[in-house]
């Protein structure tokens, strides 16, 4: 070899140095160095709202780098959850969603913004809000088997109040026709509490709203719970029955669950696991989740991988169904 060619090699590899190292540094960066963003994609003050900064403090002992809460409200929801898709892809922005925003407003709205499975990478499942169906005491049913009766000999006579077109509240009043083959009308409010207010006032029949909700008009004798719509039973209220007891399938998890943009690097999503996982098992953490009427309910990233999947399907079929659609 020449001794030019050798001092162009030589100088070549000088340069390349430096690189390598970099990228070398880079890839055995510790994980955080630096401000961690959880991003809640609505209003301050709501229960996804609460939980995520109660998370965020725990986390940020346990991490020993700062955590906050960033509220991106707008468009069911949809607004803060694509802003998250778009980030980079290094642990730093996560998504704290509610079940009705990564499973149903993409069938809900025409564009949702977002991939609900393509563009995010789940860490884990957080809590479970147990929703419930609840009547006017006057409606003369005390259980959901003499409910769909009373609704097949009086079609069109029963209304059921919902928190809005769209919501959780309207979806599983939808999926409680089609299940039992019912013709029930749909009664939209603004706002779960207006709905609330009204089925006690008689001026609607019944509603599905959030355990947290409901449950202390109901223990006050101004509402009559009929049934819970989890899968199983809630710790919450053990002492209701779940629709699927009547009518088998009858059922829809309202879930809470932590994501990272798509392509974050495993280990990082690991680490997160592994410390929110210690974070959600804490006592006083399992006690304010329980006053907002949250059970606490960790899972696997694979888990909720799954549960995405299966909540897409169940949901694409009664949002078709009900032909709602949202702009």
């Amino acid at each position: 070899m020449t001794t030019n060619r050798r001092t162009i090699l030589a100088g070549a590899a000088a340069l390349a140095a430096p690189t390598l190292w970099s990228g070398l540094a880079l890839a055995a960066e510790p994980y955080p160095t630096k401000l961690i963003t959880i991003v809640v994609p609505q209003a301050p003050g709501g229960a996804n709202d609460v939980i995520g900064r109660a998370l965020g403090q725990k986390l940020a002992d346990r991490l020993g780098s700062p955590v906050i809460v960033e509220n991106r409200q707008g468009a069911g929801g949809n607004l803060g959850t694509g802003y998250v898709a778009r980030q980079p892809k290094d642990g730093y922005t996560l998504l704290l969603n509610a079940q009705s925003v990564q499973t149903i407003n993409p069938f809900l709205y025409r564009k949702a913004g977002f991939d609900p499975v393509k563009d995010f990478e789940p860490v884990m499942v957080v809590g479970v809000a147990p929703y419930m169906l609840a009547v006017n005491p006057a409606l003369p049913v005390k259980n959901l088997r003499e409910l769909v009766a009373l609704a097949k000999a009086q079609p069109g006579k029963i209304n059921y109040a919902s928190a809005g077109n769209g919501t959780v509240n309207h979806m599983l009043g939808e999926m409680l026709k089609t299940a039992a083959g019912i013709d029930i009308v749909h009664v939209p409010y603004r706002g779960a509490a207006a709905a609330a207010t009204d089925v006690i006032g008689g001026q609607a029949q019944m509603a599905f709203g959030s355990i947290a909700g409901l449950l202390p008009f109901v223990k006050a004798g101004q509402l009559r719970a009929i049934g819970v719509c989890t899968e199983k039973r809630t710790q919450l209220a053990p002492e209701l029955p779940t629709l699927a007891e009547t009518i088998p399938g009858l059922y829809a998890n309202a879930w809470y669950g932590l994501f990272v943009p798509a392509g974050t690097p495993k280990e990082i999503i690991t680490k997160l696991h592994g410390e929110i996982l210690k974070v959600m098992d804490a006592p006083d953490m399992k006690e304010r989740l329980n006053g907002l009427g949250v059970e606490v309910a960790p899972s696997t990233p694979e888990q909720l991988a799954a549960l995405v999947k299966d909540d897409l399907v169940r949901w694409s079929k009664i949002v078709k169904d009900s032909g709602a659609q949202l702009d």
